[in-house]
């Protein structure tokens, strides 16, 4: 869920009297020392004919630096992608990466790094009831879910009442074992390029994370009632697409999510005939759109009629934290329900405070000791109160703490060290924000600076201070829905006229499935197993996207991925784009002809498509930037298609701040049939600076029954 990305190398040695010296992922020859690690060489779109991974191997044996034979050419090969792009994964030098990318017929050539992850509730919360009108082709909808696996065993699976996968699926189980697919589960493959497994990890598809089983389960899992954490969040457990099927791509492992293993997954799961792409991963924030896996990837989903759905990342709620962004894919932020968890903590004097959290334990029948992590260091290590008050690894003294409630100023963690010193619970008090409440090893609850210090004057005031922590409690979130301080924000650091994330969904609080071989806090203190799990992130935004789209797709199964996404980001009228708009887009952001040729895999050339400007592209969203202090205007193009009324006209409503001019004509769309399509033109002039650097405003056609809105923002950023 984090969004740092690190390389993984080895090396690997040959001296010249052949003496070989094995690394960490086997044998590469050469004449010289060599650093290799694993990157990825990106071609494009899938050339004509037969591909085999035999031509990518003849490639590396062209490289004179690499000079391999054919054995250990196709050693240093990690991966083959085919089936519906062009490219492969190999352990390269830098050298050998520079002449590469040297290469005409390489469109990219970057390291692969490692990304990170990123309810019973939540769908009345929408307003998508059990009673919602369903298609009867949902149960032909499969969505591809990469993830850590799925544990296949949960009743969110079963596949009871469904019948065989649909004939379009040409995907593929590998079972072991230990797993197995069904009639639900139509599919399963796993990945891992480098070879090296934790002890932990299992080499099958089968969840042992937690996260790849409650994502599916979001947008996919079967009505499983009577479903809850310990008695919290209980009810039935109901999902957006209930009648759907899930193809399971691992491609995460406890040390992360390898962009070879992203890609041969897209790969793979295009070919195996996947209705929509579901990816609750992210990592760093590219400078390309084709030095990106999830990227590239999407893009080959797009030309193939497949919308990725992408979380936007868990690093907000700073500017241009989002990490998904491109235009051809779905970007989803993450958002409150109506509902959040309290745990309060009555004092030994009487006081009771309400912090947050999502506390199973029930309390124990006696008041229980308090003390203050400051002052139990663990003198012995080294550590003084002033590290010690933070409860980290190592930190606190045992014999003080043991049989405790600790005390802590928040650092990050997860309470693991207070519970490994033995201690019966921890108060937390910090300064973040308390939108979202966390799961614990042990008793816990969280406060604010204000409650947390007169929780503190209290503890460190006292001859014998004691506390209890009570179990949670479910109350009514007036509030929402609101974007949730963890969620990662715009604007897209590539393309500043692109609105970044497109959307917002529920990712606060969730109820789930989960692995049956991690306990809730995936804590090696905690000794709980659990079916179901509550967790926050726009990893559990993302899967109600991806299921609002497979609904969509479900009674629409001939739109264009664009049509879809606009769909859920407007309704009544959408917003289409196909490979040729991205295209016009890519010339408009100076990509050469040679890497376009090379991407869509025809005669694309810049020089002989219209080149058009990020704000012209057919896009559900308005969004203009600058760096300059001055009024700026800009004019967007924008066509849209009917799918509501066959008779109907709109009437254009703005909504401007001050400081933001709109202007639109036509201001009136008439339509007599489905599918017919209109143009208008918006002209957008705003005054943004340092002092007020974001101007939001919307544009709405209305037709007496629905509202099509689009979000326009105007926003300054430091050049």
């Amino acid at each position: 869920m984090a969004t740092m990305i690190s390389s993984f190398g080895w090396l690997v040695y040959i001296n010249l009297s052949l003496n070989l010296l094995i690394g960490c992922y086997g044998i590469v020859a050469n004449h010289d020392n060599r650093q290799a690690s694993v990157h990825i060489v990106y071609m494009g779109d899938r050339p004509k004919g037969e591909v085999s991974p035999s031509l990518h191997t003849s490639l590396l044996q062209e490289l004179t630096l690499l000079n391999l034979d054919a054995f250990h050419a196709s050693d240093s090969l990690v991966h083959s992608y085919h089936k519906s792009f062009n490219g492969f994964a190999a352990k390269l030098t830098k050298d050998e990466v520079q002449k590469l990318a040297d290469m005409e017929r390489v469109v990219s050539v970057f390291p692969s790094g490692k990304k990170q992850l990123h309810t019973t509730r939540s769908w009345d919360f929408m307003g998508f009831t059990k009673h919602v009108r369903r298609a009867q082709i949902e149960s032909d909808i499969i969505i591809g879910m990469f993830d850590t696996g799925i544990w296949p065993e949960s009743e969110s699976f079963s596949d009871e009442g469904f019948g065989p996968p649909p004939k379009k699926w040409k995907g593929t189980c590998q079972e072991s074992s230990d797993f197995t697919c069904n009639n639900k589960i139509n599919g399963a493959r796993y990945y891992k390029s480098d070879g090296m497994y934790e002890d932990k990890d299992t080499k099958s598809p089968r969840d042992t994370n937690g996260h790849g089983s409650h994502t599916p389960s979001t947008s996919a899992g079967a009505l499983v009632k009577h479903a809850s954490l310990f008695g919290l969040g209980s009810g039935t457990a109901r999902r957006g697409v209930p009648s759907a099927r899930i193809a399971v791509y691992k491609i995460c492992w406890l040390d992360g999510c390898a962009d070879a293993d992203i890609l041969a997954a897209f790969d793979d799961a295009i070919a195996d005939g996947v209705d929509i792409i579901s990816l609750s991963v992210g990592g760093f924030t590219p400078f390309d759109y084709f030095n990106d896996s999830i990227a590239i990837g999407a893009f080959h989903a797009m030309k193939n009629g497949i919308l990725t759905s992408n979380s936007a990342g868990n690093s907000g709620p700073g500017p241009a934290t989002v990490t998904n962004f491109s235009p051809w894919s779905l970007s989803v932020a993450a958002s409150t329900i109506d509902r959040k968890f309290l745990t309060k903590v009555r004092l030994g004097n009487g006081e009771v405070y309400e912090g947050i959290s999502i506390n199973t334990f029930e309390p124990e029948h006696r008041k229980i000791r308090v003390i203050y992590g400051g002052n139990a260091p663990n003198k012995t290590g080294g550590v003084t109160g002033e590290e010690s008050r933070y409860c980290d690894a190592g930190s606190l003294e045992q014999k003080l703490v043991k049989d405790k409630i600790v005390l802590c100023d928040w650092s990050g963690g997860n309470g693991s060290a207070a519970c490994r010193a033995g201690s019966a619970g921890i108060i937390m008090q910090d300064g973040e924000v308390k939108d979202y409440a966390r799961l614990f090893p042990s008793p816990t609850s969280t406060f604010n600076p204000n409650e947390g210090n007169e929780i503190s004057l209290y503890v460190n005031s006292t001859r014998k201070p004691t506390a209890t922590i009570l179990k949670s409690i479910e109350v009514k979130d007036d509030s929402a829905p609101f974007v949730v301080s963890f969620s990662s924000r715009g604007p897209n650091p590539i393309t500043g006229d692109i609105l970044k994330p497109d959307l917002t969904a529920p990712g606060v609080d969730i109820f789930a499935a989960w692995s049956e071989a991690t306990s809730p806090t995936r804590s090696p203190q905690d000794p709980r197993v659990v079916q179901y799990n509550i967790i926050s992130g726009t990893s559990m935004s993302c899967p109600h996207a991806t299921a609002a789209a497979a609904y969509v797709k479900s009674f629409n199964p001939a739109w264009s991925p664009a049509a879809i996404k606009s769909a859920l980001m407007t309704s009544g009228l959408v917003y289409d784009a196909g490979e040729t708009d991205y295209v016009e887009f890519l010339c408009g952001q100076i990509y050469s002809t040679k890497t376009l040729k090379l991407v869509t895999g025809d005669e694309s050339i810049c020089s002989k498509v219209q080149k058009i400007h990020a704000s012209d592209l057919n896009y559900p969203s308005f969004a203009l930037s600058t760096s300059s202090r001055k009024t700026i205007t800009r004019v967007f193009h924008r066509t849209v298609t009917n799918v509501g009324s066959p008779d109907s006209t709109y009437k254009a409503i703005v909504k401007a701040p001050t400081g933001m001019i709109v202007k639109v004509k036509p201001r009136i769309l008439s339509f007599d049939s489905i599918g017919q399509q209109n143009s208008f033109v918006l002209k957008v002039r705003a005054k943004v600076d340092e002092n007020q650097s974001v101007l939001s405003g919307a544009l709405v056609w209305d037709d007496g029954e629905r509202q099509v809105r689009s979000p326009i923002v105007a926003y300054y950023y430091s050049a």
